[in-house]
């Protein structure tokens, strides 16, 4: 029997469970939300609140016992920077748990710690809600005006919201066509050089392969004509000793 104690030991040796819950705060303060089970994001929580809190404030002695704790050197940077920036105006309750179900295996109930002002859902929604949040008036008819307030107020920051998540999509739709088309005027270059080259060479074999064929010609005529010229001094020597005989 437990006998009322609040301490959870999950099935741990001390050691065992604060090395443990120390890796998980690491993971949670670098990731920003992990998934676990219930029990152990219980345990974390009552673990890692007090760190952040501490996180608050940047001093030497409070790094130095929240480094106790951690044990990594990035943790406690991302804590006392950006962590303590984002949670600079909460008084307490930095993380949230959100139930997920029971796990195949083993059937243990699974959930989502993190940390509530990186849920960019949940923190939008709370601060368009307070945007348009107006005083209650006494006098009667005042209630069906602040709906309508509050109505046209998150209609036109619906409104708004979209036309950015569609002016972000057009850009990056143009980002894209122009890495695509800097792509393509990139091969088509390589391939016209390519091209270029092809030509290039196979113009140097025709003329050398011409050139080769025209000396071929040249050293044929001359020979034919080496030829005719001896048959034709011949001619004239036998004409000419037959005319000497007569």
């Amino acid at each position: 029997m437990r006998h009322g104690k609040k301490v959870n030991h999950l099935g741990r040796k001390t050691q065992h469970r604060k090395l443990m819950l120390g890796n998980m705060a690491c993971s949670l303060i670098l990731h920003k939300r992990i998934k676990t089970t219930v029990a152990k994001a219980k345990a974390l929580k009552r673990f890692v609140e007090p760190l952040i809190t501490r996180g608050k404030e940047n001093s030497t002695h409070n790094r130095r016992m929240c480094f106790r704790y951690l044990q990594q050197k990035e943790a406690v940077t991302e804590l006392f920077s950006d962590v303590a920036a984002k949670i600079a105006d909460r008084p307490g309750g930095y993380t949230r748990i959100i139930r997920i179900g029971n796990r195949y295996g083993d059937n243990a109930e699974m959930c989502i710690i993190e940390l509530v002002d990186y849920n960019e859902i949940y923190t939008t929604d709370k601060k368009a809600t307070k945007a348009g949040a107006k005083k209650r008036r006494s006098r009667r008819g005042g209630g069906k005006k602040e709906a309508t307030a509050n109505t046209e107020t998150t209609a036109a920051a619906t409104a708004v919201a979209a036309t950015e998540s569609t002016k972000e999509a057009v850009i990056e739709k143009v980002e894209q066509a122009g890495d695509t088309v800097k792509e393509v005027v990139v091969d088509a270059k390589d391939k016209v050089i390519e091209v270029a080259a092809d030509v290039k060479d196979k113009a140097e074999e025709v003329v050398a392969d011409a050139k080769d064929k025209v000396e071929e010609v040249i050293a044929d005529v001359k020979d034919t004509a080496e030829e005719t010229t001896d048959k034709v001094v011949k001619k004239d020597n036998a004409e000419d000793e037959k005319v000497s005989d007569q």
